[in-house]
């Protein structure tokens, strides 16, 4: 179990739904791209087979690598009632660089730090797990020490 990985049920509907449109309606597309490709003639100077043929390779090592998360992922299920910060948690923090801030706890197959959505596994989210509202921590950064304020944790 060690190996696993953690997702959200927000996550593990979204990598659902990325392979089931991979499957389904990406291969259809490549297949006929390649089937028009074919049909023109000579498959050693045509870009648009080779084009098609790229893309195919892509898709399934994506569907691959989506089928091995789901494999070796466990989902984790809140308990709404708890108040300690863990995967899933929505925690709002005060820092004195970036005044308030409002991060969700996932694990490292969803995270999207644009979206305000850390790993648990990084710098910040590892810091945070398990602490509650009022707790500080301390997390290195590049330029220095920065100190985080729990202002509020949500688990749903």
């Amino acid at each position: 179990m060690e190996n696993n990985k953690f997702l959200t049920r927000e996550g593990l509907k979204q990598i659902k739904g990325e392979l089931d449109k991979r499957k389904k309606v990406l291969r259809k597309e490549i297949s006929y791209a390649i089937k028009d490709a074919k049909e023109q003639g000579d498959l050693s100077e045509n870009a648009e087979y080779s084009e098609a043929k790229s893309r195919e390779t892509e898709n399934e090592k994506r569907i691959a690598e989506l089928e091995s998360v789901l494999k070796n992922s466990v989902v984790v299920r809140k308990n709404g009632k708890s108040k300690k910060i863990d995967i899933g948690s929505v925690v709002k923090v005060k820092t004195g660089r970036a005044g308030e801030r409002i991060f969700r706890i996932v694990g490292s197959n969803e995270a999207d730090p644009i979206s305000n959505k850390i790993s648990n596994e990084s710098p910040i989210g590892a810091a945070l797990m398990n602490k509650a509202a009022g707790d500080s921590i301390e997390v290195e950064a590049p330029n220095g020490k920065i100190k985080y304020q729990v202002l509020g944790v949500e688990n749903k």
